[in-house]
């Protein structure tokens, strides 16, 4: 029987990418790739000649079978998405589940995940904290919204740059506008950047000021400890 490797891959900077993780790359027989025009050119970069395959949202409920099919009969699979950690608010889940149900050996690489250096920068508490993705968009939200509303831990958010302010602005009506935070965007890029303050301070500055890029926002729980402001 053959294996599932989820390999994580870098957020931004490609001297992220670990050897292991180029290895394994070049040793599997198949490469689930999120979007495979994307990991091409990651590929393409460390020469890494290996065929692709999409497995993305949309596939996965579709392919799993398929891709437990094909390692139980001794193929060797690696798991990427776009960047990061592959099951870390991009597809992932359900293949690692079925193959843990069928008793085949997964394997996960330490690496990239966007989320751990924007809580370990932003200065706020970080020896126990929530991590809550993205947001439901619609249905949901208001409710997971209230329901944090007496988190005491650190609480981590993936959003989009064209919604950022209004999440900000939600944030403040639910946890206060003192709440502290801090907003961490395009994470290892040349661009790379952290605003800190109270979400007060934050709604300021992006009204100001665009946002653009990834973004991770982490928030101060309730009677969270106060950082400084500064950006």
């Amino acid at each position: 029987m053959g294996r599932l490797y989820v390999v994580p891959t870098p957020v931004g900077n490609l001297e992220d990418m670990t050897f292991r993780a180029i290895r394994i790359l070049k040793e599997a027989d198949l490469i689930l790739a999120e979007d495979t025009r994307t990991s091409g050119i990651l590929l393409k970069h460390f020469e890494i000649k290996k065929p692709m395959q999409s497995h993305h949202k949309f596939n996965e409920h579709q392919m799993v079978e398929s891709v437990v099919n094909r390692i139980k009969g001794g193929e060797t699979i690696a798991l990427i998405s776009d960047a990061g950690t592959p099951g870390i608010s991009d597809p992932g889940f359900l293949v690692v589940r079925e193959c843990v149900r069928n008793g085949i050996e997964v394997q996960c690489l330490p690496g990239a995940t966007a989320f751990v250096p924007a809580l370990v920068a932003s200065g706020l508490p970080n020896e126990k904290f929530c991590f809550e993705g993205f947001l439901p968009q619609r249905k949901g939200r208001m409710t997971r919204l209230k329901a944090l509303q007496d988190e005491s831990r650190t609480m981590v958010f993936y959003e989009s740059p064209y919604r950022l302010l209004k999440t900000l602005i939600q944030f403040a009506e639910y946890f206060g506008a003192e709440r502290n935070a801090s907003v961490a965007r395009e994470i290892s890029k040349i661009h790379e950047e952290s605003v800190r303050g109270t979400l007060a301070r934050l709604i300021e500055h992006f009204t100001a000021t665009e946002p653009r890029g990834e973004i991770v926002i982490v928030v101060a729980g309730k009677d969270g400890k106060k950082v400084e402001d500064a950006e």
